[in-house]
Formats: structure tokens, C-alpha cells, sequence
């Protein structure tokens, strides 16, 4: 801790403001935990042009837009948002997780890091992100019906996602960009007896119409190709650094070891959202945030007070309850005050 830091205690700290990130929040406040969520900005979903496959929330709704609802919603139910990093993390004797922010060190019980990965993303030149370049295959593969799309790449991920494109249209392109294809032999097969043109030409320049969507590509051997957009495949990068600093288990691709509840295998420090294993999706990330936050609220609520509390501390008083901390009992009582009329 620096001398012009201040210090914020909480009984759940998320880090990381994503869907997965703020429904942990979410459930943590409402269930009673004093909760901040410290949000550096940014992330993969503040890139998304239009939100899709969420239920409830229309296509026009951009990924900044939805994010923000998320907060204002955190605010009114009395979780503290922080904009800064956590740049390191220690874990006292007492079992206190300690984080340090660039302006403030928080002190917590539990911590649940959204922190996800980041895209690699190829050389350019490159279409436009969300306008002719995409990354997630199940997300935007509708947008893609019946017109022309290439995948980029030149590992086995590309191959296979270029063939599972197939099912939404017919002309679809391997882009290798003159990178020698590291899929098997089986994989080659597979491209041979598919309609996927596999193109080894580097890209050499990118058309745009006036919406800013792709229209074609152009080529080092003078060619060009139009394509209304595909997708990248180079790998992520998974933001797993407090996770191994807390003594988490990081699986051999990056991502952070959990259980069904987010649990890691470090105590009181959960992990969820695009940094586990799984699909990359916007309702998956909702879910694991849900699961999450209920996981500590039975792990941290005070009552039913236990067998041995009660031999230790005798039988709950009538001044104890409820265990919800005090600013947020007053915040949901007026949350929820009703018009008597």
C-alpha cells in the first residue's frame, strides 16, 4: 500500500465489469454482501456493436449500452463500482485477500475475478472489429446467412470452424495469409472434400462500404474477393495473473480451474465468465455470475447460525437479525418502500 491510497473494506470484491462480472455483483448485493465491483473498462464485451442471443435485449443494443444499464442497476441496489485496476493481490493470515488498485487498496473476504482474455488479433490490414472482423463463431454466424465469409487463420480451429460456416452458407474462405496450415492431415481431408476454398495469399488491402461493413479483400497475387466478413483465429490471451497470484490452478490453455459454482481451487476466490473453461457467451457468462454470487452468499450468511456458533455464541437475539449490513438494509427498504395507496 502506497501513503496515498485509501483503504475499502468488503465482504465480495469483483473484479472485472463484464455480463459474468456485474451478475456476480449483482446477486452479492442483493443477497446481503457488502460488494464492490472494480471495472478497469474496456473488455470484450464493451466492443460489441449489437448484443446477441440475450433474451430480452434487442439487437440494436450495443455492448456499452448494456453494460451501462448493468451498472446503474448495481448502483441502486448498493454495490460501490470502482474504476481503477488491480495490479497485485496478497492474502493476509487471517485469510483477509488484499488487492491493490492504482488508487485504492480494497480489503475483502471473498474475491470473484471476471478478468477474461483478450483476442489475438492478426496483422492488419483488417476489416473493421464488429464490421466485417469477428471472433466469436456462435454469436454472429446468423449475420452471415447465404453471403460471403471467410475465416482466418491457419490452425485446426480455422478448419473447423470454417466447415461448421458451411451451415449457413456456401461460400466460405480459409485465409491463411501466407502462414503454413498447422492442421492434420485428417483436417486436410476434411477441407478436400468441402466446398472451402483455401486462399495462401497475404492480405494486401480492405475495401469498406459507406456503413463501414466490409466489402472485399485484396490479395498479394493482385486478386480480390468480396466477402461480407468471417472471423479470426488466433488464440486468446487469458487475463489469469490474480488468479495465480492467489494460489488458483490454471488449466493448460489459460484458463482458471472451477468448479460448478465458480470455486477455484484457491480459498474464497471464485472465477467466472469468459476466464473458465466453456463457451463464450453472453447468457453463459449471466449464469456463472448467478451461480457464483448465490455460492458465497450459502458460504458467507450468517444464519442459520451453526451447531458449534450456538455452543460458542449462544442462540441468535433478537438484535442480531437481519445479517444484511446496515447501509444495505436501508437501501432495500427503500428500494422497495410501496406506495400505500
Amino acid at each position: 500500500m502506497t501513503d496515498n491510497q485509501t483503504v475499502q473494506e468488503y465482504e465480495v470484491v469483483v473484479i472485472g465489469g463484464g455480463p459474468a462480472g456485474q451478475t456476480a455483483a449483482l446477486y452479492s448485493t442483493r443477497l446481503g454482501q457488502k460488494t464492490a465491483l472494480v471495472d478497469r473498462g474496456g473488455g470484450r464485451a464493451a466492443m460489441m456493436q449489437d448484443v446477441h442471443n440475450v433474451l430480452g435485449v434487442t439487437e440494436e443494443t450495443s455492448g456499452p449500452e448494456y453494460l451501462n444499464v448493468g451498472k446503474e442497476q448495481l448502483t441502486e441496489y448498493g454495490c460501490d463500482l470502482h474504476r481503477d485496476t488491480v495490479t497485485s493481490c496478497t492474502r493476509r493470515e487471517d485469510g483477509t485477500i488484499v488487492l491493490a488498485g492504482n488508487d485504492t487498496e480494497y480489503r475483502t473476504d471473498y474475491v470473484v475475478l471476471a478478468t477474461g482474455f483478450n483476442d489475438v488479433r492478426p496483422d492488419p490490414p483488417l476489416p473493421r472489429t464488429g464490421r466485417g472482423l469477428h471472433y466469436c463463431l456462435h454469436c454472429d454466424a446468423h449475420m452471415f446467412v447465404d453471403q460471403p465469409t471467410y475465416v482466418m487463420g491457419h490452425n485446426e480451429s480455422t478448419a473447423h470452424v470454417a466447415a461448421i460456416l458451411l451451415n449457413f452458407t456456401d461460400e466460405v474462405d480459409v485465409l491463411t495469409r501466407g502462414e503454413e496450415p498447422e492442421w492434420s492431415e485428417e483436417t486436410q481431408t476434411m477441407l478436400e472434400n468441402h466446398p472451402i476454398d483455401v486462399v495462401h495469399a497475404d492480405i494486401t488491402g480492405v475495401n469498406n462500404g459507406e456503413d463501414g461493413w466490409l466489402e472485399s479483400l485484396e490479395f498479394e497475387d493482385g486478386t480480390e474477393r468480396e466477402y461480407k466478413g468471417g472471423f479470426a483465429m488466433y488464440g486468446s490471451e487469458y487475463n489469469n495473473g490474480l488468479a495465480t497470484e492467489l494460489g488458483a490452478d490454471v488449466n493448460d490453455d489459460g484458463t482458471v480451474a472451477v468448479e460448478d459454482h465458480g470455486e477455484t481451487t484457491a480459498e474464497n476466490v471464485y472465477a467466472v465468465g469468459d476466464l473458465t473453461p466453456g463457451h463464450n457467451q453472453v447468457p453463459i457468462a449471466l449464469a456463472d455470475g448467478a451461480k457464483a454470487g448465490i455460492s458465497i452468499h450459502f458460504d458467507a450468511r450468517d444464519f442459520p447460525r451453526a451447531p458449534e456458533a450456538i455452543e460458542e455464541a449462544g442462540p441468535v437475539r433478537d438484535e442480531e437479525v437481519p445479517g444484511i449490513p446496515d447501509e444495505l438494509l436501508e437501501q432495500a427498504i427503500e428500494f422497495h418502500t410501496y406506495d400505500d395507496d
